[in-house]
């Protein structure tokens, strides 16, 4: 079904172009091919719905002052039959377009007969998307950085998806290496230490201290007791993480549940060692002349790929040189491969494995300095580096009484996303963590996040919900239902804060369009602020239960729109759209 909206903007186009053929065939232009033209929305709606600048587009081709072209084209418009009253020359030769009654009428209906599914549209075309996000190392508990990435990596998929992608939410679980290493290390120690007292064995200062290490080596010896000890090192370690890792895993994902995010796939490193898709990868690069052998390790010629790439893309030598870019090592001398060939052979296996159209990881902004890193290490497989698309998200500093806060009240420790959705709704954490874009750096408000107030962006907006909710059950209680409506009856809805909120609901689907297209999902949580703005100003401009039955059954429709559009929105962001508050 083609949207009111877009088929104004058509008719425009159409208008225009007749309007030329006409003013030709009447002498008023000469005879040429009408030039390509912009059609937008003017900043101040006085100076009309749509705006074209056909006429200054066309001066060159006309070979007239644009003002002359923009007074032949109107001259020669029919406007019969669109959505359109009258039309209008301003400035240096702009052409106005005023909307009429039935397009606010028909843009309602557009809204009420899309339902649930207003906002979405084919414009992704189906393609194939793997959106990665989160993906905390499973050492320990998840911090700030993952409340925030869980949010916008989340909404991000939705509205990719609201936008016609298909869309797949993926957790890379780093389940091998360094960091499965120092885990184990780390566990042993702790695990030694409760039987051998701390000050018997040292825990090493690049270890992992949290307390979370000490419950877990607690835990195993509760099973275990002091067995292991007389293990080998190698058997204890193993043993230790066999049992930690897979409860630190479980308790990633309880809080991914809690969170509301519902992951299609837990991809775990270990099996691109254990199938031999790293191998695979680090032959690839080898038999490609990428890798050279340096202090026993083998390394992979990094600088070489990227001064390839970026001089492709047209940057200078000078600019590179500055870069001051180095090589990287694949597999140390120790035989083990490095966290960086594991990541490369995981993205390869999202784009070639897997056949993703595009993948997107949602990092932090301290990991910048390997987006270039892995693009290039993506061409060097042959893969097209402009399908994988790094998001970077900058740091949120915690904010009570106007002082950053570090420490979790309850348990004294470093505050996780655990204790944060503890202490703050889940509505609040995932519409605040997407009010701003995921490049600005971040002060989250605690004492807003609980505040019941039309300062709380997402209270304000559940409280339009709730507020359109209460109206529509006065009037049901008065004998008053909501009653199907026509154009006709809707093309009553003349006032000025109607029309407005009307324009506004049309919007929808082009703001989720530019939110996927942006990697923007804010623009999303902005959508929902400005829409229960507008109906608060409509509600307080327009009263609901008046006399006129045509005119008070006009407004319910409107209500009505305006409960599902707020709804949807709140929905597709997985917030709570409540019906009394």
């Amino acid at each position: 079904m083609e949207l009111t909206v877009n088929k104004a903007k058509n008719q425009i186009e159409s208008i225009v172009l007749s309007a030329a053929e006409n003013a030709k065939a009447k002498g008023t232009l000469p005879e040429a091919e009408l030039a390509s033209f912009n059609i937008e929305v003017p900043a101040d709606r006085a100076n009309g719905d749509y705006s074209t600048n056909a006429a200054m587009a066309n001066a060159r081709t006309f070979r007239l002052a644009p003002v002359k072209i923009a007074q032949a084209l109107v001259e020669n418009m029919n406007l019969e039959g669109s959505y359109f009253e009258k039309v209008a020359v301003a400035g240096p030769g702009f052409i106005n377009f005023f909307l009429s009654a039935k397009y606010y009428a028909d843009v309602l209906l557009d809204v009420k007969a899309a339902g649930s599914s207003y906002g979405r549209s084919n414009y992704g075309k189906g393609k194939k998307i793997n959106v990665e996000f989160v993906s905390a190392n499973p050492t320990g508990p998840m911090h700030m950085g993952n409340a925030r990435g869980g949010a916008l990596g989340d909404c991000l998929a939705a509205v990719l998806d609201y936008a016609g992608y298909d869309v797949h939410r993926e957790f890379y679980i780093n389940d091998a290496g360094n960091q499965i290493d120092k885990f184990a290390l780390s566990l042993d120690i702790r695990y030694q230490q409760l039987f051998k007292g701390e000050d018997a064995v040292e825990l090493p200062e690049d270890s992992y201290h949290g307390e979370d290490i000490k419950e877990r080596a607690k835990e195993f010896a509760e099973v275990y007791s002091d067995s292991f000890l007389e293990k080998s090192e190698e058997e204890r370690r193993k043993a230790l993480v066999e049992f930690a890792l897979p409860k630190n895993i479980e308790n990633m994902k309880s809080a991914m549940a809690k969170y509301r995010i519902d992951y299609d796939t837990w991809f775990s490193e270990l099996t691109l060692h254990n199938g031999g898709e790293l191998k695979e990868v680090i032959d690839i690069l080898t038999e490609k002349g990428y890798t050279y052998e340096k202090d026993g390790a083998l390394w992979y010629k990094n600088k070489e790929i990227q001064t390839k790439m970026l001089l492709s893309q047209g940057k200078s030598e000078e600019y590179i040189e500055k870069l001051e870019l180095k090589d990287d090592v694949l597999v140390r001398a120790n035989g083990n491969p490095t966290y960086f060939a594991a990541d490369i052979a995981y993205h390869r296996n999202k784009l070639e494995k897997r056949g993703f159209d595009k993948a997107i990881d949602v990092w932090g902004a301290d990991h910048h300095g390997h987006v270039a890193r892995m693009k290039g290490a993506m061409e060097a497989l042959g893969i097209d580096s402009s399908r994988l698309d790094i998001l970077l998200m900058q740091f949120v500093r915690l904010m009570r009484d106007g002082e950053v806060v570090r420490m979790s009240k309850r348990t004294g420790k470093a505050i996780t996303l655990v204790d944060l959705l503890d202490e703050v709704p889940i509505d609040a954490v995932r519409f605040m963590f997407n009010i701003r874009e995921p490049g600005s750096l971040m002060d989250f408000d605690l004492d807003l996040a609980v505040e019941q107030s039309s300062q709380n962006p997402v209270y304000y907006c559940q409280y339009a919900h709730a507020r359109i909710c209460s109206i529509l059950s006065k009037l049901e209680s008065e004998g008053k239902k909501a009653k199907d409506c026509g154009s006709s009856e809707l093309e009553c809805l003349s006032a000025p804060e109607e029309r407005e909120l009307i324009r506004f609901l049309s919007t929808l689907p082009e703001v989720i369009v530019g939110a996927a297209k942006n990697y923007d999902p804010a623009k999303a949580t902005h959508y929902a602020v400005e829409l229960a703005t507008l109906f608060h100003k409509f509600y307080n401009a327009c009263r609901v239960n008046v006399e006129d039955e045509s005119l008070m059954q006009a407004r319910i429709f409107l209500c009505l729109c305006v409960k599902d559009t707020i709804k949807s929105v709140l929905n597709m962001l997985k917030v709570e759209a409540p019906e009394k508050m």
